[in-house]
């Protein structure tokens, strides 16, 4: 008789899976977690474009307190030429004349300026300058010569300046005026104290800085910008150099006792009051010039609104220059103070 042999017993396996609540809470908690990164990166996004767009303020603000002031620190420098042996003007001369009489007259007022755009001759007319803004006027030449050491060479219509170096031509020590009108035709010193080769010529500039209430594109764009309008001989061009400066405002340093030291400073030389000034005198006498920029975002900074008050130096009569924008631009103000090299150094007295 065979034994039997026992058969095993079959199991049946439940199928297990996810149920419909399980999906649901997943798919939640998926949800949550995409919220949370999302939240995340527009935070970050937005974090990272108002650092670009202060980075972009500051850079534009340092940039443009950088043009001004080293345009300012060059006034008055006029190569080999003494403008003392110039005589000085008998009145404030146009900054945007384009007789060559003029510029002649000018040569001792290195700097001019208008306090709040005010007094503005009428041939200087500044495109959309924008309301309560000063303007400044630098007068020089060029701090290399025509063609030498990088300088652009002579260009026809251009201004230009030719000081002699022979004592020969002492009669006529210089020469100022338009390449093509003028003969340029002062000389070096040569071998023994004769005349040599012809001199060189060094570009003469007028530089006007002020504000504008555009941007200078076609079309233009509502964003005040920091312009110059720079004088070619014929006329003047309207260039623009950096957006967002909003304000721009000056304080003269007035030296009145000749020492190269200023003993004062105002906001408009023009009608300052003292023992003998003039309006000639005070601006042939400012060594020393404080500029007050304020520089803004280009764009505007979500639910933010800058109730700030600026303070940008002092107006003619001694009070407090103030800007509360109320406005969604973040700004900053930035100052120097710039000493203006050659007028100061040909007062200084030798040890």
């Amino acid at each position: 008789m065979q034994g039997s042999r026992a058969r095993p017993v079959a199991t049946r396996r439940r199928m297990s899976g996810v149920s419909l609540i399980e999906l649901m809470i997943a798919i939640t908690l998926g949800l949550m977690v995409l919220a949370a990164l999302a939240s995340i990166f527009a935070n970050s996004s937005r974090t990272r474009a108002e650092l670009d767009r202060n980075s972009r303020q500051i850079e534009n603000g340092r940039f443009a307190l950088d043009l001004i002031t080293s345009e300012i620190r060059l006034a008055g420098f006029y190569g080999e030429l003494d403008p003392g042996s110039v005589g000085p003007p008998p009145a404030l001369m146009d900054p945007c004349s384009v007789n060559p009489v003029d510029w002649t007259a000018a040569i001792q007022l290195h700097i001019q300026g208008y306090d709040n755009g005010a007094a503005i001759p009428v041939d200087c007319a500044f495109p959309n300058l924008k309301p309560n803004t000063d303007i400044v006027a630098v007068r020089r030449v060029a701090a290399c010569e025509a063609g030498i050491n990088g300088c652009p060479a002579v260009q026809v219509g251009a201004p230009y300046l030719q000081v002699t170096k022979c004592d020969a031509e002492i009669l006529t020590p210089y020469k100022l005026g338009l390449q093509g009108t003028v003969g340029f035709t002062l000389h070096n010193r040569g071998p023994g104290g004769t005349c040599g080769t012809l001199a060189g010529m060094r570009q003469y500039f007028v530089r006007m800085f002020y504000i504008s209430n555009d941007n200078g594109e076609t079309p233009p764009v509502a964003i005040p910008t920091l312009k110059r309008r720079d004088f070619n001989g014929a006329g003047f061009d309207d260039v623009p150099l950096v957006e967002g400066i909003e304000q721009l405002n000056f304080e003269y340093g007035i030296d009145t006792d000749g020492d190269s030291i200023p003993n004062v400073y105002v906001a408009d030389p023009t009608n300052y009051v003292c023992g003998g000034c003039t309006a000639v005198s005070n601006w042939k006498n400012v060594v020393t010039v404080r500029v007050y920029l304020l520089a803004r975002n280009i764009d505007p900074s979500p639910n933010f609104v800058d109730n700030k008050t600026y303070t940008l130096g002092k107006d003619a009569a001694g009070v407090d220059i103030t800007v509360t924008p109320a406005d969604s631009y973040h700004r900053h103000v930035y100052t120097s103070l710039v000493r203006i090299v050659n007028p100061a150094q040909r007062k200084e007295t030798p040890p």
